[in-house]
């Protein structure tokens, strides 16, 4: 059902309809899609800009990675129709070994390239599929997208195919995605590609009568179907055919194990147990890690540690949720972001524990602390 926020933005279409009538019914056409993602364009007006969530803070991003606003020149231009030119010429055949892999619930994609090549091509396909870089990170093999609308989600009905895209301002689903991408070296020659989505919600602050008031955004959960699509539209990308890779994503997933376990010595020592080999952990901890609200900056697989930053709400003043201040042009989390490493270490052939460390690789044996394990523990059960 649409909440009242989307009911009045529906009725506020029908008047725009109307007063539009003898213009739109000249000019309009049918908007039939079966896709489940179809974002707006980079390049698209979309009203402010978005601001990021105080939980989540932003590395420094190449800036020569983020479509700028503005008019271009025409040289600038003129190069941007070569390059597209020489991308449609490129055919690609295909990379040998490219596959899906699962443990569970989660699924990333497996490719026989070594990751320096594979980055450029993965950076291109997010902003072919209309979204901005705001962590571009070759080095590191990080990548973040900015948060985006899926307008897949209105329905297509006949105000929207009469309409066509002259109310777009209008229709909005209230629902906002961002996506992570991390390449991981699993062995020589041999790339992992892990994609996570994080979703926001516009909701109501009601009275007592039930009326609207405001809007805040709230989190709402991680769509692992999205996150295949993106795995799939990836393959195709890389040269896989769509029904290979829609298959290959489609195939049954594996039974959903609990491997995580808080545990707490006494009063000032906690960790999480895991009942999976170090790279089964290591690979688990990496995607709590880009599900929840943390920004990895770099890892060491060798040494078992993420370098994460994380912002605590609590710091920021925020009493509404982590997404209330989402459009605000104000970011003060910058300083108030605080850093810290994740540290997995092996116990034995299956099995592994995690610990939060401060920045100097210290126990982080605080309340602190102990919450982010918490926040992890619960992403490792999922």
């Amino acid at each position: 059902m649409m909440n009242l926020l989307q009911l009045s933005r529906r009725y506020l279409s029908i008047l725009a309809l109307i007063a539009i009538a003898s213009a739109a019914l000249t000019s309009c056409k049918s908007v039939t899609s079966s896709d489940t993602v179809d974002y707006k364009s980079a390049g698209a007006v979309r009203g402010p800009n978005l601001s990021y969530p105080p939980d989540l803070i932003t590395a420094q991003a190449d800036r020569r990675y983020i479509v700028q606003d503005g008019t271009a020149t025409m040289s600038e231009y003129n190069a941007a129709v070569k390059k597209s030119a020489q991308m449609r010429s490129n055919v690609m055949t295909g990379i040998p070994g490219m596959r899906i892999a699962r443990d569970g619930e989660r699924r990333w994609l497996v490719v026989e390239k070594p990751a320096p090549e594979l980055y450029p091509q993965v950076k291109d396909f997010w902003q072919e599929n209309g979204f901005l870089l705001v962590i571009d990170s070759p080095s590191t093999g990080i990548m973040e997208t900015d948060w985006a609308e899926n307008r897949a989600k209105i329905a297509q009905d006949w105000i929207r195919s009469t309409i066509g895209g002259a109310l777009d301002t209008i229709y909005d689903t209230g629902e906002r995605d961002k996506y992570k991408t991390r390449l991981e070296v699993s062995k020589p020659g041999e790339t992992e590609i892990y994609i996570t989505q994080r979703g926001a919600i516009e909701k109501c602050t009601t009275d007592t009568t039930g009326a609207c008031l405001s809007t805040i955004w709230t989190p709402r959960p991680s769509d692992p179907e999205l996150e295949a699509v993106f795995l799939a539209r990836l393959m195709e990308r890389l040269g896989m055919s769509q029904e290979q890779a829609k298959a290959m994503v489609a195939a049954p997933l594996g039974p959903k194990t609990p491997k995580a376990k808080f545990v707490q010595e006494g009063v000032n020592q906690a960790y999480i147990e895991l009942s999976t080999s170090f790279d089964r952990s290591w690979r688990d901890v990496g995607l709590a890690l880009d599900r929840s609200n943390f920004t990895v900056e770099d890892r060491n697989r060798s040494t078992g540690v993420y370098y994460v930053r994380y912002v605590n709400p609590k710091d920021l003043g925020d009493t509404k949720g982590f997404f209330s201040n989402l459009f605000s042009s104000k970011d003060d989390s910058g300083m108030k972001a605080k850093k810290y490493q994740v540290l997995v270490k092996s116990t034995g052939e299956n099995s592994a524990n995690v610990y939060v460390q401060n920045a100097d690789g210290k126990p982080e044996n605080t309340p602190a602390g102990f919450q982010l394990l918490t926040l992890l523990t619960e992403q490792l059960t999922k």
